[in-house]
């Protein structure tokens, strides 16, 4: 079982940054990918970004490629999105999920763990 805990959501204006991160539990966190989704009132669960055990593999929704960076510190059991130029587009609540295994993956229905996500607003 692993728990997972996000932090660092809040309201910022447009063009503004955030750094989100997800806390899990647990010893094996080494060994499980990660990944970051967000979703919106009435839409689908949506993939933002995804890292490997090692973090040397990173996936990018191309919504936020060259704007969000995706990274891990696995001696401290927490994973982290780093959100620059932000848009409103951006809002959501974000999730952070974890997977057994090695890779990253763009698919929700890969991941076995689940937060209870953050909520990112930002204004125009």
């Amino acid at each position: 079982q692993v728990q997972l805990v996000e932090s660092g959501g809040g309201l910022v204006q447009a063009g503004g940054s955030l750094r989100l991160s997800c806390a899990a539990s647990g010893r094996t966190f080494s060994s499980y990918a990660m990944g970051w989704f967000r979703q919106t009132p009435g839409k689908e669960r949506e993939f933002v970004a995804a890292i490997s055990t090692s973090g040397g593999s990173t996936l990018y929704a191309d919504s936020v490629k060259d704007r969000f960076t995706i990274f891990r510190d696995n001696a401290k059991n927490t994973v982290y999105l780093q959100m620059n130029s932000l848009k409103p587009e951006d809002t959501a609540v974000y999730y952070c999920a974890s997977r057994g295994g090695t890779y990253p993956y763009l698919n929700a229905d890969r991941y076995n763990y689940w937060g209870q996500g953050t909520q990112v607003t930002v204004s125009s």
